[in-house]
């Protein structure tokens, strides 16, 4: 998914209101009477020699400066920047000339420069590099964060203007691009409670920093789980069914964290899951699950369920006040599906045909356990152990026999000649720029035919205590081309991957690899970005199409021309068989029913939870109930479960909207058929219209426009049922406020 960084004076009217990436927790049993909501107060002085305040310098248009950033100065340069973006505004706001599109929406888009760079460093080092005096940080800054954005979007001189630009006969005289942008600036500002009284604008100023607070807590909660639990296998025998990369990748884990033990499995899913595949040892198994699964939800200080039934209160009356019935509702209004009404009847729909998969898959599991002796009913610590073993038996496919021709470095380069041949880059390394750790690398990003540069890439490709699990896409920088001075953009990629051991290539999974290749799908999104304006720039669409880009890019992976050139084998370099690549593509649909069925979990769970309204909930039995009441596989649990749904409850950003990867798989598995349909993955003709109306358009076009200009039509269903190997019902092209189809699992 991408992750993206919001600037409250530029960058935060780019994307879905109310996502702060920058929480951080405050008092979290304080009081809903609360009816007054500090403001920013703007810093009086500028700090001096403060590099975060200072403008990006160097090579490629500026870079970041991390080889200067110090902790100590993010709270100063975050103050500074914000009091100059206030400053900003208000000359904006109190400019005695007519509004009109130049001195009030350009020239909010050319505000809070600073600001948007404080910002990126500051969030880089709250994902990345986190520990105890980054998370102060967080804790202290947050609500005033929440309160500086409140400032901007309950300005009430500022909005007259931004209305008074959308209301204006004059708007036809601009651009389609100018009027896209004055219309997302209004309804911004709208649906962040622009048009409310003055009481209501307090108490939404109050409720919106206290849930930063919250947020971050939740995040931090989380983080100290992952980073605090691991599974100590103590002897060789706990090493069973591994695989040498595997045994490899856990030695080191001891060796780094000095435990005297055979092995160490840590708290993340990259780690965690391979045990659960292949560990012949069931008891430690189910540490390992319960270790992974419980995470925000072991009580103590790290317990995050009444910071979960404080996050749903607040948004509950958030949305009141806003005038929508519950927080689903605020959420939809601003995406294709429009109501949640629809995502439900799309997930609803699917969740059948996906636990009748789950059925079958078990049935074909506990076959293979009896003959083997076992038992035991599956459980969830059994599901990807005996999966895998099914897999084997059936296909005659072993995962760890492909893990040996998929090497980390080996898809990057298998995922830049993609980009060459789709969308004419190269990518070249370069070393004259900071970087925020060792492990990252940057490359120069050209168009293949002109030269000319169009970004930077960075990669962070691996895991370290202080850094979020999970993968995720970054924007550094936005594409534009304000006042005749292209801006080009920086972008980069971050994943949990496990270090190969003295320089040994590190061997990632199926699932790895086809995730490498969505969260580069996001960044291709930024690096084809080629719009006038930020706030419309690269991945800023709607939050249920966001994510098409990226699911679309995975179906290059398993191109003849990418197994061929890139999955070669670590030891002998020799590529992948046709005969492994055939087995691979027999089991395309296996175990679909477990993908679908836990990532539908969740997306039913949290789209239940924000229907739920000003109910008090109580997570851990909502999520129970509620599962009970689907009928949810008892050897299943969702991919995310509620505690430690960071997605959702460590900002706004998916809340209600975990949907949006289901919506968007189907608009992917569609749009490959354009491929399909003509010359093949790297038909060139589909592939120019893939990236001028797709990639390159950002936000300045509907996306259900954008798609039929790529597309011809809407949307259809049935290449996404068959992809799943699930029943096709009909043939019928979706309106593109009614989609339905089933989910790839994601981050």
């Amino acid at each position: 998914m991408p992750k993206l960084f919001f600037s409250p004076g530029r960058l935060l009217l780019a994307n879905t209101l109310f996502t702060f990436s920058f929480a951080a927790s405050v008092n979290p049993t304080s009081s809903h009477a609360q009816t007054a909501a500090p403001t920013f107060t703007a810093t009086a002085t500028r700090p001096d020699n403060n590099a975060l305040l200072a403008p990006w310098a160097g090579p490629y248009g500026g870079v970041p400066a991390f080889d200067k950033v110090e902790v100590a100065q993010f709270k100063p340069a975050l103050e500074a920047a914000m009091a100059e973006n206030l400053k900003e505004i208000e000359a904006i706001a109190s400019n005695k000339q007519a509004p009109n599109f130049e001195n009030t929406i350009a020239a909010l888009e050319r505000a809070g420069q600073t600001l948007d760079q404080v910002q990126t460093v500051y969030g880089v080092w709250t994902g990345t590099m986190s520990n105890p005096e980054v998370q102060l940080v967080q804790r202290e800054m947050a609500p005033k964060m929440a309160a500086f954005s409140d400032q901007i979007t309950q300005n009430e001189a500022l909005f007259r203007r931004i209305e008074a630009v959308y209301n204006s006969p004059d708007k036809q005289k601009l651009t389609p691009e100018q009027q896209r942008l004055a219309f997302v600036y209004y309804n911004n500002f709208v649906r962040a409670g622009a048009k409310l009284d003055a009481k209501a604008k307090t108490r939404l100023s109050a409720i919106n920093q206290e849930l930063a607070g919250h947020f971050t807590k939740f995040s931090q909660n989380v983080l100290a789980d992952e980073t605090d639990s691991v599974l100590v296998l103590k002897t060789p025998a706990d090493l069973g069914g591994l695989s040498a990369s595997l045994r490899e990748d856990a030695a080191k884990a001891a060796a780094d964290r000095k435990l005297t033990a055979a092995g160490v499995i840590t708290n993340t899913r990259s780690s965690i899951d391979p045990f659960l595949t292949y560990s012949d040892q069931r008891k430690l198994r189910e540490k390992a699950w319960r270790m992974f699964y419980s995470r925000g939800d072991n009580g103590g200080a790290h317990d995050n369920n009444a910071l979960i039934t404080q996050i749903l209160q607040l948004r509950a009356e958030r949305a009141k006040l806003l005038g929508y019935k519950t927080h689903a509702h605020l959420r939809l209004d601003n995406t294709m599906a429009k109501t949640p009404e629809k995502a439900m009847a799309l997930m609803e729909e699917v969740w059948k045909p996906a636990v009748a998969r789950v059925k079958e898959e078990v049935a074909d599991m506990q076959a293979l356990a009896k003959k083997e002796g076992a038992t035991f009913k599956i459980e969830p610590w059994d599901y990807r152990y005996y999966a895998e073993k099914v897999r084997k038996e059936r296909y005659d496919l072993d995962q760890n026999e492909v893990k040996q021709y998929l090497q980390l470095d080996k898809m990057r380069e298998g995922m830049f000649w993609v980009a060459g041949e789709l969308f004419n880059f190269t990518f070249s390394p370069v070393t004259n720029v900071p970087v925020y750790h060792p492990d990252v690398k940057v490359w120069e990003v050209k168009d293949k035919t002109s030269g000319k540069q169009v970004g930077l890439w960075y990669f962070d490709p691996y895991a370290r205590p202080g850094k979020r699990s999970g993968a995720w896409m970054n924007a550094y920088r936005k594409q534009e081309r304000m006042d005749g001075k292209p801006v080009t953009t920086i972008v980069s990629n971050n994943s949990n991957f496990v270090k190969g051991k003295d320089g040994a290539p590190t061997l990632i999974s199926w699932t790895d690899a086809t995730t490498l290749f969505h969260e580069f799908g996001h960044a291709l999104h930024g690096l084809s970005s080629n719009v006038t304006y930020p706030t419309l720039s690269g991945t800023s669409v709607v939050r249920d199409y966001v994510e098409f880009p990226s699911q679309v890019l995975e179906n290059w992976l398993s191109t003849p021309q990418v197994l061929q050139k890139f999955a070669v084998h670590y030891q002998t370099g020799k590529p992948i068989p046709q005969a492994l690549v055939d087995r691979i593509e027999k089991a395309a649909t296996f175990n679909q029913g477990f993908e679908t069925t836990e990532f539908l979990a969740s997306a039913l769970i949290d789209m239940k939870l924000h229907l739920a309204g000003d109910q008090k909930i109580d997570p851990d039995k909502f999520e129970r109930e509620t599962l009970a009441q689907l009928g949810m596989p008892s050897e299943i649990v969702m991919r995310h479960r509620t505690p430690q749904f960071s997605h959702v409850f460590s900002s706004d950003g998916y809340s209600a909207g975990y949907y949006s990867y289901l919506w968007s798989v189907v608009i992917a598995a569609d749009a490959y058929g354009a491929f399909t349909e003509a010359g093949g993955p790297y038909d060139k003709a589909v592939g120019k219209r893939l990236t001028q109306q797709i990639f390159s358009v950002g936000n300045t076009v509907d996306p259900a426009e954008a798609y039929r200009s790529f597309r011809g039509r809407d949307p259809k269903t049935e290449a996404l049922m068959r992809e799943r190997g699930f029943p096709v019902t009909e043939a019928k092209a979706s309106k593109p406020t009614d989609k339905k189809a089933p989910a790839k699992k994601k981050s």
